[in-house]
């Protein structure tokens, strides 16, 4: 590595860091809690009784899982202003990426709400719960803790998928790292660095999501 391309590394460093801490890390928080809600409400429809809206969220996550997510992107972005429909870079991309996480992280918490024994349901009635009280004071605490592995997952995946944002125009850190190799003329070594940055966000989360798993041993 000679000292001009280590120059361009250390100079462009923090203007790469930077659309991170203000974009990419923003949008992958909020994507994920938004995403979250969403996807605790479709999986709670699915382990109902409501067989319309079983149907409909069974659509919605059959949509979303079956295309690819840059086309959702594009589809919002650039589809919807042809019927009237005009939406800035980074509601377009909060609204696709959110509906990501909730087609997604649906199944995997309808999968462990599934998971739980169903004597703990009739244990439920037998004291006077509804079923309401019973999925949300006994099931629902007990499905989240287990389904939090892979939900730490899906946002580590979230924080790398954001990097998409930079096809609607949003100026996230792969966008920033394209506009300093149109100046420098140096895409390997730029590259590797926004791949280091990327990796180095996924590996705090990563070190969290550890944590957080060991906490929740302890406690029960």
């Amino acid at each position: 590595m000679d000292n001009r391309i280590l120059e361009i590394l250390l100079d462009s460093f923090w203007k790469i860091a930077l659309p991170g801490l203000t974009m990419t890390i923003p949008l992958t928080i909020l994507s994920f809690t938004i995403g979250l809600f969403i996807a605790l409400i479709v999986a709670m429809i699915q382990v109902s009784n409501i067989k319309v809206l079983k149907q409909i969220v069974k659509g919605y996550v059959w949509i979303i899982r079956g295309t690819p997510l840059l086309v959702q992107l594009y589809v919002i972005f650039y589809g919807l202003p042809s019927l009237g429909i005009l939406l800035e870079p980074f509601p377009a991309a909060l609204i696709v990426f959110s509906l990501s996480i909730g087609a997604y992280d649906s199944e995997t918490i309808r999968a462990a709400i599934e998971a739980i024994p169903k004597g703990q349901f009739e244990a439920g009635y037998c004291v006077g719960m509804s079923y309401i009280q019973i999925l949300f004071r006994i099931v629902l605490p007990q499905a989240l803790r287990s389904a939090f592995p892979p939900l730490s997952n899906s946002l580590i995946s979230l924080v790398k998928d954001t990097s998409l944002a930079s096809n609607i125009t949003i100026l996230e850190m792969l966008m920033a790292t394209q506009r300093i190799i149109a100046r420098t003329y140096e895409p390997f070594a730029l590259y590797c660095e926004v791949g280091l940055i990327y990796l180095i966000i996924c590996t705090i989360l990563s070190k969290i999501q550890h944590v957080l798993e060991n906490r929740f041993k302890l406690e029960y």
